[in-house]
């Protein structure tokens, strides 16, 4: 039988007042940072939750989701959550990059 795990793609748009917003800083001397950046920096540091508590609400009998890759895109940054590192099925995927390519060859 296949093992069924949990697995959440959540998309942030740049260039709105979300994404520009200000948000905490570590002290890094990497120079100026671009608000994707920062944005980026927060979700890697764990502030995801603080960000989008309305999407963090779990109930007790599901497991922990970890952050395991960020991608960038023109207009959005893409998270991808899960319990362990798998790839997204195309067809499932919110990314409309991923799922456009399924659409088109159906």
């Amino acid at each position: 039988m296949e093992t069924k795990y949990a697995q959440q793609e959540i998309l942030l748009i740049t260039g709105t007042s979300f994404s520009s917003r200000q948000l905490c800083e570590t002290n890094d001397n990497r120079g100026p940072k671009s608000d994707i950046e920062k944005l980026e920096d927060a979700c890697w540091n764990g502030l995801l939750p603080e960000i989008l508590p309305e999407i963090f609400r779990q109930p007790c009998n599901q497991k922990k989701l970890y952050l395991w890759d960020i991608k960038e895109a023109q207009h959005f940054i893409e998270l991808e959550l899960s319990e362990y590192p798998e790839l997204v099925e195309k067809y499932f995927s919110i990314d409309p990059y991923t799922f456009l390519q399924v659409q088109y060859s159906n």
